[in-house]
């Protein structure tokens, strides 16, 4: 029998300046499947996802829906069509409550009244149901990046949506969130729904998908059966060699303290409590401290208070010896920190600047980079940033004159990494550096981040991946509800211990 898709894309092509983002692409989707799309940053996933959903149009090709043509020139259409998508970037108004999110664009009105209690309950309901709980009336601003993602995925659910896109959608999620998200994709395809599932995480697409199409570089390399391929197999088709899934490192040898940090309290924007209290830890050269925590137990709160995104309220911090608590946030990088942020788009970019400027944003006020006049030496920028895209494979259709905004998520965190580990520093402060890159660049990331360790640098590493915190750290402090409850050495715990420390089922006393 021949298989009855509910999708087809066929010989999609999609350029932009400089690149071709889809180059003859043919992807089907069977319906009540969960089919993953995966590539390196920059295949072209996300882009071939926005075709099909109305956000781009391609140039060459046609889209099929239940075996008939149709012509997807906006988002309206995609939904008119069963089609939803939740972005790796999230689609949210930053002032309106989650509710008010949710029901954007099809709000329920009588008399002109819009009418929130239905759409409430339908909210609540689909809530539970999929085990995806947040509170209808919090601010988006004020939430978690985690509850943010939870707010998009309910906002396709509201629309009763069968085709169902998820770009990325584990990059923000914890490791319980994640097992959660799994089945939630699991029961949707079981009552009928169709799921296109991008993701780099091969473990997820192992477990969840039925079948993965890969890209690379643009172009369509094969679709395969999961039940029948690897992840080592699957990984060799993304980036066209073999890659290493295991970290490798020596023993660590850490020296004299980097940042001291004694009895710090931050304040929390969402509750009258402290988001961080009396926390007081210390990073050494030459080691790799992992922060590890479940999404909103003062890791972000944390970060901000050591980086100078927010002020502290309560004790200090000593950066190579001197007291930095007060200091202002270029005082804090000019004195040897290094920030790779947790939200890249946020707080990591300027996103309408070129990737030039983006590079040299810590360091453009520089002799190298400025003449005694105030003026910048551009050609100087643009030799520097040459080298930083070659080193790191930033890649951008444009080279140094691409605006950031128009590269992919995983480029962008690229770019970042590529910036913050190339400025001098001694304590380098990654938050979730590895987040929506593929394992190619997370196997290069890693080898940096141990290199760096090796250069006698300190390195405060905040993730919120399990395997991540066992393989790349020397010591594990464990967050739970903005204090430190934990420590634990990696070769000597697992997965099971580390998740009763995060989960506030285990505590003890860390001596500083």
């Amino acid at each position: 029998m021949q298989d009855v898709y509910t999708i087809e894309m066929l010989n999609i092509t999609k350029r932009f300046p400089g690149i071709v983002a889809n180059d003859n692409i043919t992807l089907r989707l069977k319906k009540g499947e969960i089919h993953a799309l995966l590539g390196e940053n920059g295949a072209g996933k996300s882009t071939l996802m926005s075709v099909l959903f109305g956000l781009y149009q391609a140039e060459e090709g046609i889209i099929k829906k239940d075996g008939k043509e149709v012509k997807i020139t906006n988002p309206n259409i995609a939904n008119d069509l069963g089609i939803g998508m939740v972005h790796q970037h999230f689609k949210l108004v930053q002032c309106f409550s989650v509710l008010d999110n949710i029901i954007l664009g099809v709000e329920t009105t009588k008399n002109g009244i819009l009418q929130k209690a239905e759409a409430r309950r339908k909210v609540m309901e689909l809530s539970e149901k999929y085990g995806l709980k947040v509170d209808p009336d919090a601010l988006v601003e004020d939430i978690t990046v985690g509850m943010q993602q939870r707010t998009e995925i309910l906002k396709m659910l509201y629309r009763d949506n069968d085709i169902l896109i998820f770009d990325e959608p584990t990059a923000v999620l914890t490791p319980s969130e994640i097992d959660e998200l799994m089945q939630i994709m699991k029961n949707l395809a079981k009552e009928g729904k169709s799921i296109l599932f991008i993701s780099h995480k091969l473990n997820e697409i192992m477990e969840v998908a039925d079948r993965c199409s890969v890209l690379r570089r643009g172009k369509y390399i094969g679709t395969v059966d999961i039940k029948d391929t690897t992840k080592e197999e699957l990984s060799r088709m993304m980036v066209g060699r073999d890659v290493q899934l295991v970290v490798s490192k020596g023993e660590a040898k850490p020296g004299e303290t980097v940042l001291s940090v004694r009895d710090m309290s931050v304040a929390s924007k969402l509750h009258h409590n402290n988001a961080v209290k009396n926390v007081s830890f210390d990073v050494r050269r030459g080691e790799i401290v992992c922060i590890a925590g479940i999404d909103g137990n003062g890791q972000t709160e944390l970060v901000y208070g050591l980086s100078g995104l927010e002020p502290i309220v309560g004790g200090s911090i000593n950066l190579c010896g001197k007291d930095i608590s007060k200091a202002s946030i270029r005082s804090r990088s000019t004195s040897g920190m290094s920030h790779i942020p947790e939200d890249r788009q946020k707080h990591g970019l300027i996103l309408d600047y070129s990737l030039a400027y983006n590079l040299v944003l810590q360091r453009y006020f520089e002799p190298k980079f400025r003449n005694a006049l105030g003026f910048l030496k551009e050609k100087e920028i643009n030799a520097y940033a040459n080298e930083l895209i070659d080193q790191y494979d930033v890649r951008s259709g444009q080279g140094t004159a691409t605006i950031v905004r128009s590269m992919s998520g995983g480029n962008q965190q690229k770019a970042i990494i590529a910036r913050e580990m190339d400025k001098e520093h001694d304590l380098l402060i990654a938050v979730q550096p590895t987040r929506g890159l593929d394992v190619g660049a997370i196997e290069y990331i890693h080898r940096q981040l141990i290199a760096q360790r090796d250069a006698g640098k300190a390195i405060l590493l905040v993730s919120l991946e399990l395997e991540e915190v066992l393989s790349v750290s020397d010591r594990i402090l464990v967050m739970y509800e903005g204090e430190i409850v934990g420590e634990l050495d990696p070769a000597k715990t697992n997965r099971e211990e580390l998740g009763l420390y995060m989960s506030g089922a285990r505590r003890e006393a860390v001596k500083v």
